[in-house]
């Protein structure tokens, strides 16, 4: 795991400035670093990273890394291709043996990289399982390759500037390069402060964009930089209608055939060479993987839980029963409030870019707490979007089955009568929620709509739609199916991978997640849909897996997940600080917000708090998406 920066350039950037760029990094890579440039042409290739070193500690893992003709001394100079790298090839040393040709030096996945295009050009990459991104230099063809794994594990960022090009695994080095003009995009905000992250391409910097998984950019230094040239290499609905038509149709065997995959994903995954962990909430994708794990052990894992004092957020009781069923060495701690809060005013240091999952808190703690004895951490990311576990995916087909009605229940309503006297208003939410929405592109996204309302009236002007507009291109029939989906092609990789990498890189922690494995994603595919969600009965097959490992009782509750109090805190010791985000001068100077609109919202939400689950006034999220993002604007634009 590490961090990774660089630059194709006509512009005089220096090593000075590129090592300046890098060490913005220092958290995702404490442990080497390495800075190179090198010529092109016209143009220059500067090349840099921050390693935590994982695999190979000695000094021949140093990057950018080179490679050699097979007669050259070890003190050659680069040979074709140079490569600065950041991620886990879970599958290195079966494609080593296939490239046994090479003049290898080192053991690590990187110089498999290199050994892999030298053999089969960029379409390597297809062979690679695991979690990556990549800039490769090949001065044959005189192209540079930026490469981001499937489905978006690691991060990538690139700042087009003219005929230049900047990338970086953070938004930090991109902000410290010579020449970067900083200016944010206003349309992205009310998608923001809806969706509470910015989904890629987009970013919060004009001409800057995240690398989407599954894709590869290659910029031709013939050409010049202003004909990229971006392809998808894996993509999410092609993939899954592809599966699809080769469907397992007897349980058992499906049950077995992807226990197997798990295993073989979760031993791959042990493979280090410094201490392993594992999280470990109690629920059943962290059990599950923790189980697996212990089974390929031959000592006791170690695994890491917090827990709260307040009783309805703490699952540390639950994690340490299935850790002492399992016989892992268990690292549990209570978190006090004061720790929670302490970490909020260091999100924008991290999370470089606005970011409003308050989950985020927990997951930093967790890693922390992990980080104290192992580099290594493995997680249950993955589950609930392949295996339909979210809660939100009941409401989705119950919308389903009352969309018919829910057509004529907006058709009465809208007669002027009823219209009138705001029949429609008096109903419950949810039936509202189904019935007003009659958008094909959108149907499995809903909530109160009141929240956009918010969302576009804070920031005035044209935005991107809050709602994400694909959901028929995904052409399939099954509602749940299609946002699962969708879900794994924004959710996941815009909001929860990229919480996971930067409070584990907040650490210097790397997480490794088994579910997002290339064949089991691959595998989940060719499952029908009832094998995951069976007449309420969500993550099926991942249940019935795990309960072959772990008692029933020990995992069947209630799904609580990483929440925090948001509005007790907004409303109690963040009360000051949001108060000042409010200022009428302030936001006059920052000329972004609607400021009546502003402090009338944030106004009245101090006073009354949320409404309760059942009214629709619940606007602790968007208040809190307002507050990171101004906590992010004060510590890069002022």
């Amino acid at each position: 795991m590490c961090g990774i920066c660089g630059f194709i350039s006509k512009r005089d950037i220096g090593r000075e400035e590129l090592s300046k760029m890098n060490d913005t990094m220092l958290h995702r890579g404490p442990d080497d670093a390495g800075v190179q440039i090198m010529p092109g042409g016209e143009y220059r290739v500067g090349m840099a990273q921050r390693r935590l070193a994982i695999m190979d500690l000695s000094e021949l893992g140093h990057q950018p890394m080179h490679s050699m003709e097979k007669t050259a001394p070890p003190s050659a100079g680069p040979g074709r291709v140079s490569v600065v790298y950041n991620g886990e090839i879970y599958n290195f040393p079966e494609l080593k043996k296939e490239l046994a040709d090479y003049p290898f030096r080192s053991n690590c996945d990187t110089e498999v990289i290199i050994a892999a295009y030298l053999q089969w050009g960029i379409s390597c990459l297809e062979r690679f399982n695991g979690m990556f991104a990549i800039a490769l230099y090949d001065r044959k063809t005189r192209e540079v390759h930026l490469v981001r794994d499937r489905i978006g594990k690691k991060p990538l960022y690139y700042w087009r500037d003219g005929e230049n090009l900047v990338f970086a695994s953070e938004l930090k080095p991109i902000m410290a390069c010579p020449g970067f003009p900083g200016r944010m995009r206003r349309d992205v905000l009310s998608r923001f402060l809806y969706q509470q992250y910015i989904n890629a391409p987009d970013t919060i910097f004009e001409d800057v964009y995240k690398l989407e998984p599954g894709c590869v950019l290659t910029f031709s230094l013939e050409k010049g930089g202003r004909d990229l040239w971006i392809r998808k290499y894996w993509d999410i609905k092609e993939v899954y209608h592809r599966q699809a038509q080769d469907p397992v149709r007897d349980y058992d065997q499906a049950k077995a055939e992807l226990k197997a995959l798990l295993k073989r994903s979760v031993s791959s995954r042990m493979i280090a060479d410094v201490p392993l962990g594992s999280f470990l909430s109690g629920g059943y994708d962290s059990s599950l993987v923790t189980a697996i794990a212990q089974e390929c052990s031959t000592e006791p894992v170690k695994t890491f839980s917090i827990g709260f004092h307040e009783e309805r957020y703490n699952e540390a009781k639950y994690a340490k029963a299935v850790a002492d069923y399992l016989g892992t060495d268990h690292t549990e701690r209570i978190i006090d409030e004061g720790e929670m809060l302490r970490l909020v005013e260091s999100i924008p240091e991290y999370y470089d870019e606005p970011f409003a999952d308050s989950s985020q808190i927990a997951t930093m703690l967790v890693s922390a707490l992990a980080r104290q004895r192992v580099t290594v951490a493995l997680s249950g990311d993955g589950g609930d979007e392949f295996y339909c576990g979210y809660n939100i995916y009941e409401n989705v087909a119950q919308a389903q089955a009352l969309d018919a009605a829910g057509a004529a229940v907006n058709a009465l309503c809208g007669l002027p009568g009823l219209r009138q006297a705001g029949v429609m208003q008096k109903l419950p939410l949810r039936v509202r929620v189904v019935a007003q929405n009659r958008d094909r592109e959108t149907k499995t996204q809903f909530g109160s709509p009141s929240y956009i309302e918010i969302a576009e009236a804070l920031v005035p002007g044209e935005g991107l739609p809050c709602k994400y507009r694909q959901e028929s291109g995904y052409e399939v029939a099954n509602w749940q199916t299609r946002r699962m989906l969708l879900d794994m092609d924004t959710y996941l990789p815009g909001d929860i991978l990229c919480k996971v990498d930067r409070a584990s890189m907040k650490y210097s922690l790397e997480a490794r997640c088994p579910i997002l494995d290339r064949d089991v994603m691959e595998y989940s595919f060719r499952l029908p849909h009832r094998f995951k969600y069976d007449r309420g009965n969500k993550k099926r097959i991942l249940k019935d897996i795990a309960y072959e490992y772990i008692p029933k009782e020990l995992l069947d509750r209630p799904k609580v997940g990483f929440g925090v109090p948001l509005d007790a805190w907004l409303r109690g010791p963040l009360k000051e600080q949001l108060l000042s985000w409010i200022d009428r001068d302030y936001l006059a100077r920052q000329g972004i917000f609607d400021g009546d609109y502003c402090v009338r919202l944030v106004g009245n939400y101090l006073k009354t708090g949320d409404g309760g689950p059942a009214s629709g006034a619940n606007y602790s999220k968007v208040v809190w998406s307002f507050f990171t993002f101004q906590q992010w604007y004060h510590r890069y634009m002022e």
